[in-house]
């Protein structure tokens, strides 16, 4: 009788299963933002009557000029298809920004947007929303990044100036020589609008090396949060501010 072939080994059946089970999570996160993706497009879509065809002409804009250019050079069946894959990637560039222009301009003005802008920068920022506040809601809050710490207001402005004169010094005493930024947020003048605000970020300089942010920020872990109760999003329009006030009071 043939010989029975040796059981697997125990170690070797785990790393099968283990690398079944992250293909099925994989398979199911692709299937979440696919749809994530598709209710976006829906929600957008129903509120911009331009998106549509604006994605639709940028596609066959890209895709036409790809196919002339290579018309000319008698490479136009070479050259159609990565028209056509520019064209899809303009169209999702439109897509994104608007829906992204959207989200701010629905954000501009409540109490909260700009750490909830701060918390979904890209480039390893770490945030730390209200450290410095008042009772009416207005909100100093904190980011460390490349150019160094950034102090983002977000109220009234005469109610502003003193808390980041104040945070400042704070600040200032722990890090040494480590540049201080400051911006408010909104509308008016030497004021950053919400929306501009990641790119406002992005341009400032970078003085400081990725190892220093983890630094900085256990030097400046030791300072009290002594801010607002700030939510951690935009409040909804017609949101009843009595309980958050109440909220900051007992603080």
């Amino acid at each position: 009788m043939p010989a029975k072939p040796p059981p697997k080994p125990a170690a070797a059946t785990k790393n099968k299963e283990a690398a079944k089970a992250a293909k099925q999570e994989a398979r199911a996160a692709s299937k979440q933002r696919r749809a994530q993706v598709l209710e976006a497009f829906t929600i957008q879509r129903r509120e911009d009557k331009v998106l549509l065809p604006l994605m639709i002409g940028v596609f066959l804009g890209i895709t036409a000029v790809a196919f002339g250019v290579g018309f000319v050079f008698g490479q136009q069946w070479i050259s159609l298809p990565l028209g056509v894959t520019l064209g899809v990637f303009g169209a999702i560039l439109i897509f994104g920004r608007r829906v992204q222009r959207n989200v701010f301009a629905k954000a501009e003005g409540q109490p909260g947007a700009a750490a909830w802008a701060l918390e979904n920068l890209r480039g390893g920022w770490k945030v730390t929303p209200a450290v410095a506040g008042t009772t009416q809601l207005d909100a100093v809050h904190r980011a460390i990044g490349r150019p160094g710490v950034v102090l983002v207001a977000e109220g009234a402005p005469h109610r502003l100036k003193p808390l980041l004169a104040q945070e400042k010094k704070r600040v200032a005493r722990l890090i040494g020589d480590v540049p201080i930024y400051d911006v408010t947020v909104g509308s008016g003048e030497n004021q950053v609008p919400l929306a501009k605000l990641p790119r406002h970020l992005a341009k400032l300089p970078r003085n400081v090396e990725k190892a220093q942010i983890a630094v900085l920020e256990n030097k400046l872990a030791i300072l009290a949060t002594r801010g607002a109760a700030m939510p951690k999003g935009p409040m909804p329009p017609g949101a009843k501010m009595r309980n958050v006030q109440r909220t900051v009071r007992r603080r």
